[in-house]
């Protein structure tokens, strides 16, 4: 149900509400420059567990080995808010890796104080790259527009104020109506809403273009067209809680994403062509668990024998099942589109 009501500020689509109140006007302001930074306000699982970097680090090591062990290795974190991962990244990876590994960091608030020098912190990622670029919950945080279905059948486009007081707008047209029509028609019935994800699919055949060889990695919550949520998405995060999607800079905004539209706008980037194989959409769970990580209970046994051993395991294995948790973390979907190779992880985890 669309509130008439009115609000401080002017009306304008979610797209353009969303980029000025996460990431500011003319470069200063917006939730994501915030000194807290993401983690102030959501868990991802970063967050959660070393256990999240160290897979990351493996498969880092897997793309290593399919490209040929290059002299050079690229490892790029795209969203990479306060430098968590890819830091959690350089400390599992094995040594002689670790010494031909070039590190990137890419996002647009400030480079963190104590970021090890070896970093490069950068507002979007550098070209002609071999190696992983791994993109953890990013794709929910490009803002879309949203569109909602009037009376008359008709999708038209919500409009906003910065108090979350919404009207609809003009009818989706061009790009973004064809776009709804191939990956989220919405039936004509008044009240469905779709969150129309063009520019998320730009954004993701950008960042796979970048590669010249190695394996593209998006993760996020989302939803692909069997199964696409009637109502949306939209919601927004203040302090580790769910909160209505007020977009003046309070709270975190976000929209789960339909990545298998990202999927096939990644397959027709430049540079995908060179793609061995096609995209491979996983659940966390499964990609997880292909990368080694179980979250098995330790044996009791050892609880007798090396009662601080059992309680390291026991609280690794606490981290891994909220990893693995369905109706959680593990639930989150995996694109991994290759470029120039095989892809690095077994197929039989696409059954996990």
């Amino acid at each position: 149900m669309v509130d008439k009501a009115t609000g401080s500020g002017g009306w304008r689509g979610w797209r353009a509400a969303t980029q000025a109140a996460l990431y500011g006007v003319d470069g200063t302001g917006g939730f994501y420059r915030r000194s807290e930074g993401p983690a102030g306000h959501f868990r991802t699982s970063v967050h959660a567990s070393p256990l999240f970097a160290a897979a990351v680090a493996r498969l880092l090591c897997r793309v290593d080995e399919a490209l040929g062990r290059p002299s050079s290795l690229d490892f790029v974190d795209m969203a990479a808010g306060r430098g968590e991962l890819v830091t959690g990244v350089l400390a599992a990876l094995p040594a002689e890796v670790a010494a031909r590994t070039r590190a990137y960091a890419v996002e647009l608030a400030d480079r963190p104080a104590g970021l090890a020098h070896r970093i490069e912190w950068l507002p979007e990622p550098p070209r002609q790259l071999t190696g992983l670029l791994f993109a953890n919950e990013w794709l929910d945080n490009v803002p879309v527009e949203v569109a909602e279905v009037d009376s008359a059948g008709v999708a038209r486009l919500v409009l906003v104020r910065d108090t979350g007081a919404e009207r609809l707008g003009d009818r989706v047209s061009g790009a973004e109506a064809e776009w709804l029509a191939r990956w989220w028609p919405t039936a004509g019935e008044e009240g469905l809403r779709a969150e129309i994800g063009l520019p998320r699919d730009t954004a993701w055949a950008s960042a796979v273009s970048c590669l010249a060889g190695g394996l593209a990695v998006a993760v996020d919550y989302a939803h692909t067209a069997d199964a696409r949520p009637p109502f949306g998405t939209l919601t927004g995060f203040r302090e580790g809680r769910e909160t209505a999607p007020v977009p003046d800079g309070s709270c975190d905004i976000t929209a789960h994403v339909a990545l298998d539209a990202c999927a096939e706008a990644g397959a027709t980037a430049k540079g995908a062509a060179r793609a061995a194989v096609g995209a491979r959409l996983l659940t966390q769970r499964a990609a997880l668990r292909a990368l080694g990580i179980a979250g098995a209970r330790p044996p009791l046994a050892l609880a007798s024998t090396d009662p601080s051993a059992y309680v390291r395991a026991l609280s690794s294995a606490g981290e891994a099942a909220e990893l693995l948790a369905p109706g959680g973390l593990g639930d989150f979907g995996w694109l991994l589109q290759p470029v120039g190779i095989p892809h690095p992880l077994d197929p039989e985890a696409e059954t996990g």
